[in-house]
């Protein structure tokens, strides 16, 4: 079987948190000879995967380095803490950065939140992944700052999570390489922005041009000799009837009266 032989398909690869069943669906029901294949990556792989030609769109975690990639940001994710339900923070319902100012803060190496050390605080302590960092937290270790879709994904019975206001956000978007927006991935991108099964791939429809109108006549002015004839006509028929100069009547005098009747001789 030769390269173009192979039957189209699209590889859509996504970030742990990312749930991408709703798109994955609409997919299915557009394009049916078409396979979705689906991989979760690490965050921080999710760009070199792209542009690697390991999938042909991602859903990763910005910021991200977009060199020779584009992107759709889609939405923000709420940054919160992870902490044991017995910790103090669990009795509030939110929290802000100074409030984990004396914490141990635990920062996998497989996320891509922007988490940076304030003066004075503890090292941020970088666990392998996301899980290896829940375990930490399980144990007492320290508290994990993550996207709340990734706490989720990661619950525990013994364990919790609380906003953080003011911390660091990350935002979810669509990636893929300038280079390769293919057809396929147009009919993807309309799908994620919400577009119709009859939108074109997003391109704008041309406007329907308007039924060309006949010109209207065009009244003469006066003193042109274009009208004259025209004038004439309608003046002739205006002036009472079908006859000569000045609209008399044939049948009529000069003067306009009648013409007297002609007797018959007597015998």
């Amino acid at each position: 079987m030769t390269g173009s032989d192979v039957p189209p398909s699209f590889r859509l690869a996504y970030v742990p948190g990312v749930i991408p069943a709703k798109w994955v669906r609409i997919w299915q029901e557009r394009m049916p000879d078409v396979p979705l294949t689906l991989s979760g990556v690490p965050a921080a792989e999710a760009a070199a995967g792209v542009r690697e030609g390991r999938a042909d769109a991602v859903f990763g975690r910005l910021p991200l380095d977009r060199a020779e990639l584009s992107v759709i940001p889609l939405y923000v994710e709420t940054t919160v803490v992870v902490v044991p339900k017995d910790h103090l923070v669990a009795a509030v319902d939110e929290v802000a950065v100074a409030d984990l100012a004396d914490e141990l803060l635990l920062h996998p190496l497989d996320d891509t939140l922007p988490w940076e050390r304030p003066p004075g605080r503890p090292a941020v302590e970088r666990p392998a992944s996301t899980g290896d960092a829940v375990e930490l937290v399980a144990a007492g270790v320290g508290l994990l700052v993550v996207p709340q879709s990734l706490a989720r994904l990661h619950h525990r019975k013994d364990l919790t999570y609380r906003p953080v206001t003011d911390a660091p956000t990350s935002q979810v978007g669509l990636c893929w390489r300038e280079d390769r927006t293919t057809d396929l991935m147009e009919t993807f991108i309309g799908i994620v922005r919400g577009r119709t099964v009859n939108s074109s791939r997003g391109r704008p429809t041309p406007p329907r041009e308007k039924a060309k109108e006949k010109p209207k006549a065009r009244r003469p002015a006066a003193g042109d000799p274009r009208g004259a004839g025209s004038a004439g006509r309608s003046g002739g028929r205006s002036g009472g009837g079908s006859g000569g100069a000045g609209g008399r009547n044939p049948r009529r005098g000069a003067g306009g009266a009648k013409p007297a009747k002609r007797r018959k001789p007597r015998r």
